[in-house]
């Protein structure tokens, strides 16, 4: 299992602009959110149809980071932070408009009337059984998803606060440490534990998106899964601090 990288709120808001206005509009979108759920919701905003619609991603100084490709890939896995821009481009060679006045209230669909609308990205995945809409796919997700969430609070509750542990994440060297926290939390669903390590080798100092969760030094303090969490006899090692 992954140790969480820490981000401090799992909503983040973006710009938005496109290649047929001059319109921008701000929101707010969960970086979980798949690409193909986000084109449906740009393209009520656009009015964009996702036929047509490429995605490129630029920082909060407007410097161009990536082109967005895969639509089965999550928000969350491309470099979005707050107040980074989101531009949308038709590809079906429609024309800027030069005469748009931005004192207007722009217009965007009801959820009602984008329902009904026949080409539309929503209506494309209904017709053909897509994402959210494969009752099947979904049901298995969900399925493969409460028994994952169900391991793991089991796991959970294996561990205390003050236990000692050791923490094992692929790919990242074993840490040992104290356990600090153990339940859920706001900045990402399901149960996790808060970890003071021996080293300065986690993330932060046990307060994540301005939540005290536990105490401890700075760099000192990660989140990981019950997963990655092995709890026994593991005494703090001794780094020769006190020789001379």
């Amino acid at each position: 299992m992954e140790e969480v990288t820490v981000i401090s709120n799992p909503i983040v808001s973006v710009r938005i602009t496109n290649s047929l206005s001059s319109f921008e509009k701000s929101t707010r979108f969960n970086r979980g959110i798949t690409i193909a759920a986000l084109k449906a919701k740009l393209e009520m905003i656009t009015g964009i149809p996702l036929s047509s619609m490429d995605l490129e991603i630029f920082s909060v100084a407007d410097t161009f980071l990536q082109k967005v490709e895969d639509n089965d890939y999550l928000l969350g896995s491309y470099p979005v932070d707050d107040d980074c821009r989101i531009h949308v481009i038709d590809r079906s060679g429609g024309q800027l408009d030069l005469f748009n006045d931005s004192t207007v209230e722009k217009f965007e669909l009801t959820d009602d009337v984008y329902d009904k609308k026949t080409d539309s990205a929503r209506s494309f995945m209904k017709k053909h059984n897509l994402g959210q809409f494969n009752e099947e796919e979904t049901a298995k997700k969900n399925a493969e998803r409460a028994a994952r969430d169900e391991k793991r609070k089991a796991a959970a509750d294996s561990i205390s606060v003050g236990n000692r542990c050791k923490v094992e994440v692929a790919g990242q060297p074993t840490k040992l440490g104290t356990v600090m926290y153990v339940g859920t939390t706001d900045f990402k669903p399901g149960f996790w534990v808060g970890v003071k390590y021996d080293e300065p080798l986690g993330k932060h100092n046990g307060t994540v998106g301005g939540k005290q969760y536990f105490e401890c030094e700075n760099k000192y303090g990660g989140f990981v899964t019950p997963l990655s969490v092995t709890v026994g006899d593991f005494p703090e090692e001794d780094y020769g601090l006190d020789e001379l």
